[in-house]
Parts: C-alpha cells; structure tokens; sequence
C-alpha cells in the first residue's frame, strides 16, 4: 500500500536528509529556521566586533596618567599672548662712556708716514750738502764775500756793473750753502757778487729783501733784485731773473715763472 501524498505546503517547508528514514509518526525536523537564527547571531556579533576595532585608541586605555596632556610650561607661556618688560627708572640716566681705547684715524697715520718719509729726505738732503760743501770747499781758494767786503774789487757801484759782475758767473753748479765761485745757492750767489762792491748782505734771501727798497716793476733794472717767497736774484730785464736756481743745475738767466714777486733796490 503507497504512502498518502505529501501536502506540498509541508514539503516545501521540509528539507528530508536523503540519508534518513523516514518513519511512520516520527516528527520533522526543521534546521532551517535555526540556520536564519544563528545568521542572525552572527551578524550582530560581526558588528560589534567592527565597531569595536573602530575605537579610538585612548578609548583602551581609560587608566593613562592624565598628566600626559596636560598643558606645558612653553604653551601657557604662548597661551598667555603679549608680553610686559619692566624698565628701571633709572635706565634713562645711564651715561655710556667710550672706552678708553682709541683707533688713531688713517689720516694720523698718513701724516705720521709723510712726515717720516720728510724727515728722511731732509736727511738725506743734507748729507748731500754736506759732502758737496765739502768738496765745494775744497774745490775753491780764491776770494770769500769777507775779503772783498774788507777790499772792494769795485769802489764805484752802479747796477749796471752789478749785473755785467753777476753774468760772469753763468754756469757755477748751484750748492746748497755755496757762496763762492765753487758753488753757489741763491742767496749766496746775491751776497758775494754785492760784497765785491763793498754792500754787505745776510746769506739769506728774506734779509737781502729786508736790506733795500722797494721799487715798481715798471722801474726795475738789471741788477736790482728779484725778491720770491725763499728764493731770490737778480732782475735781468724783460720779466727775466738770473739766479742760481736748485740742486742740481746752474746759474742761468730765465723767464720768472711767478707773479708773487717783487722788486728791491740796494744802494739808494
């Protein structure tokens, strides 16, 4: 005898194991309705644990030493804005004094370096003076300004005769200090050419000025002098002056190169 057909509503809410016997009056198990639950377990267990890993890190660690954000030193200093400096009343009486080192400024040490360097060519220069007085000296044995001043070569003076006596002597080497044929410097060219006529003159170009008087260059002649600021001649006519000039060359006539002259007769 056949079994009673299944109600298909039963059947679909059914699942037979294929393995089991089904006996007469043994009850259906129903594992699908217990499959949806424990999917449904899972499920919210699966969320918790997301939601979990989700937290923040400080969330598992409710016991961390609270200090460990707290505010430091530096912050509250930053937090506390604008700063106030107190000045002492008295800061405003300071006096600031220099010290007492001083740098000696460049032009100090330029002139100090111009006056060594002047100091050594006076030196120098008088060395050289020294050895051509010497050789000057030596050179000459003739008359001195002195003896002509004790016995005049020429009793009669006329300026004319001074500058013809002067013109004798073209030639003589300018030194420093020379008042002979040997060697004349300026003022000692003047001085022994004038003691020939018996006038007698300092060996110096600011007396000889001082010893005469002075004249217009309109009314200069040959044989007056020729009067410079340290230098002196005689006056040659037509703006020129012979005169024993520097170191190194010899009396000569030539053009004056200056208008800061002036004119001294001797005689009157």
């Amino acid at each position: 005898m056949r079994p009673a057909p299944l109600d298909p509503l039963r059947a679909a809410q059914t699942e037979v194991n294929p393995r089991t016997v089904m006996r007469p009056g043994t009850p259906v198990k129903r594992p699908a309705r217990r499959n949806a639950v424990g999917n449904i377990v899972m499920m919210t267990l699966a969320t918790g644990l997301v939601a979990t890993m989700a937290l923040p890190a400080y969330a598992f660690a409710p016991s961390d030493n609270a200090e460990g954000f707290a505010a430091t030193d530096t912050t509250e200093l930053a937090k506390a804005g604008e700063q106030a400096v107190a000045v002492d009343d008295t800061a405003a009486t300071v006096t600031v004094a220099e010290d007492a080192f001083a740098a000696t400024p460049q032009a100090e040490l330029d002139a100090a370096d111009a006056a060594a360097a002047a100091a050594v060519a006076a030196e120098a220069a008088r060395t050289a003076a020294a050895s051509s007085m010497t050789s000057y000296a030596a050179s000459y044995s003739g008359p001195t300004a002195a003896d002509y001043l004790a016995s005049p070569a020429y009793p009669s003076f006329s300026l004319s005769s001074v500058y013809n006596v002067a013109l004798q002597y073209q030639g003589v080497p300018y030194v420093y200090g020379g008042a002979t044929p040997a060697g004349f410097d300026c003022s000692g060219f003047v001085m022994y050419v004038y003691a020939q006529f018996g006038i007698s003159l300092p060996h110096s170009s600011t007396g000889q000025g001082a010893a005469g008087t002075r004249i217009s260059l309109a009314d200069a002649q040959p044989g007056d002098l020729v009067i410079m600021d340290g230098h002196d001649g005689f006056y040659a006519g037509n703006g020129n002056i012979l005169h024993a000039p520097y170191e190194g060359a010899s009396v000569r006539v030539q053009p004056i190169w200056t208008s800061d002259y002036y004119i001294v007769r001797l005689g009157i």
